[in-house]
């Protein structure tokens, strides 16, 4: 530990005459940051990007598959319970229709979520990245911000 502690201290102790790589592009939002934000709460990366308007979407989208999941397992118990009691096969296949739609939900909950995770990472990216019309031509700009740092020797 003391090996690679004092390797270090000296690696930043020596002078490079070359330039260094601190002067280029420097991104002002960490998409990992967004992304770990938004696994602990679906959204909240977007709040971090100030995507504020992709929030509704991702809860109100969440609130319909978690309602879809609910109803499709209480309308499952219920026909379980019915087959249980009565043995008909009707409730048999409407057990395992409700069962399967139930589980379908859930995978459709968790392609939310794992997109949620994507679109903070990939918005977090590109939050620098700006196209612009010009209002005096009408054609499209490409705007990228460079913030450099000044280097004391």
């Amino acid at each position: 530990m003391l090996i690679i502690i004092s390797t270090t201290a000296n690696g930043q102790d020596q002078t490079d005459e070359s330039p260094s790589s601190d002067t280029g592009f420097v991104m002002q939002k960490s998409p990992w940051g967004a992304v770990l934000r938004s696994a602990i709460i679906p959204g909240l990366g977007q709040f971090y990007n100030e995507s504020y308007w992709k929030i509704p979407i991702i809860w109100g989208t969440g609130a319909l598959l978690i309602l879809g999941w609910v109803d499709n397992n209480n309308l499952y118990t219920e026909n379980k319970d019915l087959f249980s009691s009565t043995g008909q096969p009707i409730y048999q296949y409407r057990r395992d229709f409700y069962r399967n739609q139930r589980d379908n939900f859930s995978i459709y909950l968790v392609i939310l979520y794992v997109l949620n995770l994507v679109d903070a990472y990939v918005d977090a990216q590109l939050y620098d990245f700006t196209v612009e019309e010009d209002m005096i031509t009408g054609s499209s700009r490409l705007n990228i911000k460079f913030y450099f740092q000044e280097i004391l020797k």
